[in-house]
Formats: structure tokens, C-alpha cells, sequence
């Protein structure tokens, strides 16, 4: 009896052992996405299409053979379609077709000062798009949808979380709202993205280890409704401002979901004082299959929930030195472009140049080959 059961226990031992080591083989090549660099091109900083400066591109989507990017500008809020050709050994050309100006229900151009605009994407015929307004002055961050024109068709309705609050640890901070936004693979609604946590929710990041986490939310498309929300913990600030200088920041600045539960998330890292334009950018591959739902937590403090897995795909700074000057300007935008002849998918991402206001700054487009 004691033979039989050592050797029930062993046997026992051996298919534990051998399912673990399946599980761990399954893990490790479940994902082997790659980004390979190609190249890169700048918009001249000077141009202009009808009587708008081509800048401040903050996002970016290309749909139906043709590109869409946003432009941040608080005083004109629009966004242009391009053309934008390449192929898998390098980039072609940018060229601007057409300029939008976001419009209000009564189709009067929106006043100055009112938005800012951060994240776009086509989707069938309408763009949704984000404002993360101005939490200092009151005025409210959103996501709406336009139509082709640019006229606004609806707005979703936030949870108070979201809005300007005389509470000091309570709400957004200021520019920290909504950063990015993207179809979501089935096509039935949209996840948006803040840039920091709220208020409530965990401290801005700082050059120290900090509990940064950042809520992602899904909007469903046939409610309108603001439905799950998860938890992308933020990296700590890449480096010290410098010369100086004293501001520093790290935060989301778009997302793209690839699959279902799985995105690629632009984190980027800013300090001031640096001639190589201070930015610290990096594309995370996310995972959120197992990550809680905590929509219904007010503030994550306190709470026991499961923040979505994240793994480094690119780090900006291995192709610093094939970059203009040595540059990594402040991205902000991602999108898949069309495929590639062999198959694999093409990547591109832009540079908000914020019309060089705090110093020269680049329109840079920088495009990789998805190597599966």
C-alpha cells in the first residue's frame, strides 16, 4: 500500500512539474511581438495649410487610405488629413490634404480657449475624439464625437471623478485627463485613457518609486456609457530636470488595442533643461485579460484589485542617435498604418511640436515594422 502510494505521489509530482513547464514555454512565446525601426520624417516646422500652421500633432489614425492627425491648438481646434507613403525600408513623403475645424451643435466653429484637443480616431464615417480641457479654469476634460465635417453628434457622460473639483484630493489634475484614445479591437467601443492618476487615486509620478496607477475606461458605444475601467501602474520620471529648470513628468500619452485585452500604451517621461528635447519615450505591450474592473472604486486607495501586465517592446532611446539631432521629440500619437508587402503590420507614431513655443521642436513621424 505504501508502494502504491509513494508512486501515486510521484507520479503526481512529475505532472505538476511537466504542466508547469508547458505553462512556462506557453508564456514565454505566447507574445514575441518586435518593433523594428525604419525611419523617421519632419514636417517642415514652417508649414502651413490654408492659413493654419501645421503643428502641435498630438494624434494620430489612419483609416480607408487616408491619415487623420489632431492638432492641440486650444485657439483653432482642428485636425488635418494627410497623405503619408512609405514602404518597409523607408519613409516617402507627409503631404497635408485637408483641414477640419471642430465645430459645436449649432456648427459655429468652437470658441478659443474652450478645448484641448489630445487624441483622435476615425470610426465609420465619425471621429472620437478627447479634450482634456482646463482643470485649473473649470472647464471640464471630454470625449465627444464629430461627424466628417466636424460637427459635433454626441458627448459621453463622465463619472465626477473626472471633473474639476474645488476638493484638493479629489479629481483630476490639471492636463492629466483624457491623453489617448483607440477603437477597441471588436469594434464596440472606445478605451480612453487618462494621463495621471486622479487625485484620489495614487500620487503624480516623481524621480522616487511612486503608486502612480492610471485608470483606462471603456466606453460602449450602443449606451454611451463609461462601463469597465482598469489600472496601468505609471513608471517613475526618467531623469531630473536640469540647467536649473524644475518640472518633470511622467505619464500616458496614447493607447491602441492590437487584440482584445491587448495594447500597446506610449508612456513618456519629460524633464526640462535638456538639448536633446528632454523626452524619455517608451512603448509598453500591455495585458488585460486579468485585470479587475474598478469602476465602482471612487478612489483605489485602500482597495485590493489586479493592474494589467506590461512589457517593454521599444524604448525610444536605442534609435536616439539615427534620430534628427539626436532628438526624441515629445510623441504623443499611434497608429497602424496599411500593411507591408510581407505581411507584417506597419506602426507609425508623431511628435506634438507644440508650434516650438519653449524652443525649437519637431513635427516628427517615426515609422517601425510589428515582426511577429
Amino acid at each position: 500500500m505504501k508502494i502504491v502510494v509513494r508512486t501515486l505521489i510521484v507520479f503526481i509530482v512529475l505532472l505538476t512539474v511537466i504542466s508547469c513547464r508547458y505553462k512556462n514555454v506557453v508564456k514565454e512565446t505566447k507574445n514575441n511581438l518586435k518593433l523594428r525601426f525604419i525611419d523617421e520624417y519632419v514636417l517642415p516646422d514652417d508649414t502651413t495649410f490654408e492659413n493654419t500652421r501645421v503643428g502641435g500633432l498630438s494624434g494620430i489614425d489612419y483609416a480607408n487610405g487616408t491619415w487623420y492627425a489632431i492638432s492641440d491648438d486650444s485657439e483653432f481646434p482642428r485636425f488635418y488629413s494627410a497623405n503619408i507613403s512609405y514602404d518597409i525600408n523607408r519613409f516617402g513623403s507627409v503631404t497635408i490634404n485637408s483641414v477640419t475645424h471642430f465645430k459645436d451643435s449649432i456648427i459655429e466653429v468652437i470658441p478659443k480657449g474652450i478645448v484641448d484637443p489630445e487624441s483622435i480616431r476615425y470610426d465609420n464615417n465619425s471621429f472620437i475624439w478627447t479634450s482634456e480641457g482646463n482643470i485649473k479654469d473649470g472647464l471640464k476634460p471630454f470625449v465627444q464625437i464629430a461627424d466628417s465635417s466636424g460637427v459635433f453628434v454626441n458627448e459621453f457622460t463622465l463619472a465626477n471623478r473626472y471633473l474639476p473639483n474645488s476638493d484638493l484630493n479629489f479629481g483630476p489634475h490639471h492636463n492629466g485627463v483624457f491623453e489617448g484614445i483607440t477603437l477597441s479591437f471588436n469594434k464596440k467601443g472606445y478605451w480612453v485613457a487618462m494621463e495621471l492618476p486622479l487625485k484620489q487615486d495614487g500620487e503624480e509620478p516623481t524621480l522616487e518609486e511612486t503608486d502612480s496607477p492610471v485608470r483606462i475606461a471603456f466606453i460602449n458605444k450602443e449606451t454611451g456609457h463609461f462601463e469597465k475601467e482598469i489600472v496601468y501602474e505609471l513608471d517613475k520620471v526618467a531623469r531630473p530636470a536640469t540647467d536649473g529648470a524644475t518640472f518633470e513628468l511622467n505619464g500616458i500619452v496614447e493607447i491602441l488595442e492590437y487584440e482584445k485585452n491587448k495594447f500597446f500604451v506610449l508612456e513618456r517621461s519629460y524633464a526640462m533643461g535638456y538639448g536633446d528635447g528632454g523626452n524619455t519615450v517608451k512603448i509598453y505591450d500591455v495585458d488585460a485579460s486579468k485585470a479587475t474592473d474598478v469602476s465602482s472604486f471612487n478612489s483605489l486607495k485602500g482597495e485590493h484589485y489586479t493592474k494589467v501586465t506590461k512589457k517593454l517592446l521599444f524604448n525610444f532611446e536605442d534609435i536616439r542617435d539615427e534620430l534628427t539631432k539626436g532628438i526624441v521629440d515629445n510623441i504623443e500619437g499611434i497608429t497602424f498604418g496599411p500593411d507591408f508587402e510581407n505581411g507584417n503590420r506597419s506602426l507609425v507614431v508623431v511628435a506634438d511640436n507644440n508650434f516650438s513655443l519653449y524652443g525649437p521642436q519637431l513635427n516628427q513621424f517615426i515609422l517601425f515594422e510589428v515582426e511577429k
